[in-house]
């Protein structure tokens, strides 16, 4: 009997709550699927490319050509902002070697992202084809963009100090990246480039331009949110998945993992009940036992 009753004190009694396995924010930003903190978080295809440093509280991109941060993320929209510390902008322009993303990540450039390549080669980039006849050169750019280098080599100061020749300029849109959707700076024989996804209201200004390169993704195929997720996270759980099967999981505070939601589990007070057992039975239950105890024959 007194071992029955030590088992009715371990489904009761309160017990610390260890931290929940993925976080759900990192930094300033809120991580929601399917990004995730780090390995067995959010959707398996992101966590390769996607993590939180926990040091720095940094959400990072990495991809072949090198690791970027993450300064947003629209969810309703399904759009990631970075940032490209090599990337030309008005405040300096540095040398870069490009930017491209893996071929089989999860991501692809949004239409609001352009590219504008500085200090090309004019005689011998391949954005600048030469024409059979040998009369001229036939320019891959984006020739739309024409106003976009004015606006970059007239009113940018970083670029004016270095002095770029603007028939040098070439805005290069994502499209003609290629499927492996790669920007070698080396192979485009070019010293930089800049990337921006918005003019801030106003076009003509360089400076107020959002500098930066804006990632598009989708949850699956159809683009639909996972409705197993939604109810993962109503219920203050993370979406996760298994690392050895992949298969999804609700990562719960307390660091328990299911295959649905957090519902069962009520951590007022620091209590804890197992997955299989509510609060309220447990202590009724102990009450019984109690009772039974102290009425029964000697």
């Amino acid at each position: 009997m007194n071992s029955l009753i030590i088992c009715v004190f371990i489904f009761i009694l309160p017990r610390r709550v260890a931290p929940q396995a993925c976080q759900k924010a990192c930094g300033q930003i809120p991580i929601k699927y399917p990004l995730g903190s780090g390995s067995g978080c959010g959707d398996p295809r992101f966590a390769r490319y996607i993590t939180c440093d926990s040091d720095q509280q940094a959400l990072t991109l990495a991809t072949h050509t090198g690791c970027y941060p993450i300064t947003s993320v629209d969810y309703t929209k399904q759009v990631i902002y970075i940032s490209d510390p090599t990337m030309s902008t008005c405040a300096c322009t540095r040398p870069s070697n490009g930017f491209g993303l893996d071929w089989d990540a999860p991501f692809s450039f949004h239409d609001d992202t352009v590219f504008t390549l500085l200090d090309c080669s004019v005689d011998d980039s391949p954005v600048f084809t030469p024409l059979s006849n040998g009369t001229g050169r036939l320019t891959l750019c984006d020739r739309q963009g024409a106003s976009i280098c004015n606006y970059l080599y007239s009113n940018c100061r970083s670029i004016n100090l270095v002095n770029f020749q603007i028939s040098s300029c070439c805005v290069y849109v994502p499209l003609d990246l290629g499927p492996s959707f790669e920007m070698d700076l080396n192979k485009l024989k070019c010293s930089s480039y800049s990337g921006f996804y918005g003019f801030g209201g106003q076009e003509s200004n360089p400076e107020s331009w959002q500098y930066g390169v804006a990632l598009k993704y989708k949850f699956n195929v159809f683009g639909e949110y996972p409705a197993v997720c939604g109810g993962c996270e109503r219920s203050n759980g993370a979406c996760g998945y298994n690392t050895q099967s992949n298969s999804f999981v609700c990562n719960c505070p307390g660091g328990i993992n299911t295959t649905s939601d957090c519902s069962f589990l009520d951590f007022s007070g620091g209590f804890r009940p197992l997955p299989f057992i509510s609060r309220d039975w447990a202590l009724y239950s102990f009450r019984v036992v109690l009772v039974w105890v102290l009425v029964r024959p000697r």
